[in-house]
């Protein structure tokens, strides 16, 4: 396998589990030193223990990445052990099946908060360590639900929009500095959270509402969390060097004019 991340230290957020949990184990057997985090500790050290198999450096840190000091741990633990930050994936993130006058305050700021505030305290906190080390690259997990909204994920939908927007803030302030910023938009993807969406429609039927969904995909077929991984390790390796600000769809062509 080719080593494009051999001297590199990536962080993983939301790493137990469906793309982050790929994501981490793609960059672990690329070479690179891993720090996997998530609030299910359980999950994130089985993860740990698989990333470890393949013989990479790698430590497990629970946390939440929504609140400021947890976010700061993260990226000072990730230091401590392995000397820097090269890379961060913001990969954490939870759904909410609402429409907008149904959702409550507290699920809004819980979604916002994961999914965009995170993402935002997360780079916050090691950005300035990838500037140390004179550059450094940071990709974003959105979702085609950012730029087409379906119905009934309202907080979910403004998170992911919001999570593609501050990919071309950041992408414009840290440029100068080598820090190039990107994102992926997943499309339907087979992970545990879709399979949760959609029981959250149709509790009695999910596999119904899942091969509903699967239908009018243009390829015919959900995408596997690996496929989402190779985005992102592209977006984030030395092949992407030239790239920067920008959001690459993963969705089976679900965004294109094929539909």
């Amino acid at each position: 396998m080719a080593q494009r991340f051999s001297g590199k230290v990536a962080i993983v957020t939301g790493a137990a589990s469906g793309i982050g949990r790929a994501v981490a184990l793609a960059l672990a057997g690329e070479g690179a030193a891993v720090t996997l985090t998530d609030v299910d500790r359980a999950r994130g050290e089985a993860a740990l223990t698989d990333a470890v198999a393949q013989g990479a450096r790698a430590i497990f840190i629970e946390a939440d990445v929504s609140k400021a000091d947890h976010a700061s741990r993260i990226v000072d633990q990730t230091v401590a052990a392995f000397g820097g930050v090269d890379l961060l994936v913001n990969n954490a993130g939870v759904e909410l099946v609402s429409p907008l006058a149904e959702t409550s305050e507290a699920d809004w700021d819980r979604v916002l908060g994961v999914n965009l505030k995170g993402a935002f305290l997360c780079s916050k906190a090691a950005i300035p360590e990838m500037v140390k080390r004179g550059g450094g690259a940071v990709v974003n997990v959105a979702s085609i639900a950012g730029k087409r909204a379906p119905r009934r994920s309202t907080a979910y939908v403004v998170s992911k929009a919001g999570l593609i927007a501050l990919t071309q803030s950041a992408a414009g302030d840290y440029a100068k500095d080598g820090v190039r910023v990107n994102c992926v938009a997943p499309g339907m993807t087979d992970t545990p959270m879709l399979r949760r969406s959609a029981e959250a429609v149709s509790p009695a039927e999910p596999q119904a509402v899942y091969q509903e969904w699967a239908k009018g995909l243009p390829l015919g077929r959900p995408g596997s969390a690996e496929e989402v991984a190779a985005a992102v390790l592209f977006l984030a390796s030395a092949e992407a060097s030239f790239i920067t600000g920008v959001t690459l769809d993963v969705d089976g062509g679900s965004m294109s004019t094929l539909t």
